[in-house]
């Protein structure tokens, strides 16, 4: 503004004077003061949104986890009973 002052072109000097007086109106400051907590409001809805989405994400992602350590365990039970019916029957073999 200042840059636009020092020009001293008249029609810039009448529409700096214009924005200055419609800037101080009670309207303008509310209208102002609205599309600012609008923005603010935007961005916390998109916070949020994506918070939850990451929550439901990683809940997801730690049934999947889950799911996969139980067949892992159901396997390394069946291993452990195979390999003990191999012991038995060496040990049969043995006799």
């Amino acid at each position: 503004m200042a840059k636009l002052e020092v020009m001293e072109v008249p029609v810039m000097k009448q529409a700096i004077e214009a924005y200055r007086i419609v800037s101080v109106a009670p309207e303008f400051r509310e209208m102002e003061r609205m599309r600012s907590k609008a923005r603010h409001d935007e961005a916390q809805a998109l916070y949020h949104t994506r918070r939850e989405t990451e929550k439901a994400e990683r809940k997801k992602w730690q049934g999947v986890i889950a799911d996969k350590n139980a067949e892992i365990a159901d396997k390394n039970t069946v291993i452990a009973e195979k390999d003990a019916e191999i012991a038995r029957l060496r040990a049969q073999l043995k006799k």
